[in-house]
């Protein structure tokens, strides 16, 4: 689940190993490069973090970031 928390959404996801991290990391950069709209991310072998906030909006969720994050839920 998504929260909101300083200006940004942010989701940790889990996975069984790397190689399925780094399958939705490709995955969600495809949907992002549709968007041109970038997360900020992490990804330490199983776990990927996400963090989404407009920056040309003056670095606050707006709805390209919700648009992201329901696009990225899709990809599970």
């Amino acid at each position: 689940m998504w929260t909101e928390t300083d200006n940004k959404l942010y989701r940790k996801f889990e996975f069984k190993n790397f190689s399925e991290a780094f399958a939705f990391m490709t995955r969600v950069a495809m949907e992002a490069e549709k968007l041109d709209h970038h997360p900020l991310w992490t990804n330490v072998w199983n776990k990927v973090e996400i963090w989404l906030s407009t920056h040309s909006a003056g670095d606050v969720v707006t709805e390209k970031d919700h648009t992201l994050a329901k696009r990225i839920d899709a990809l599970l």
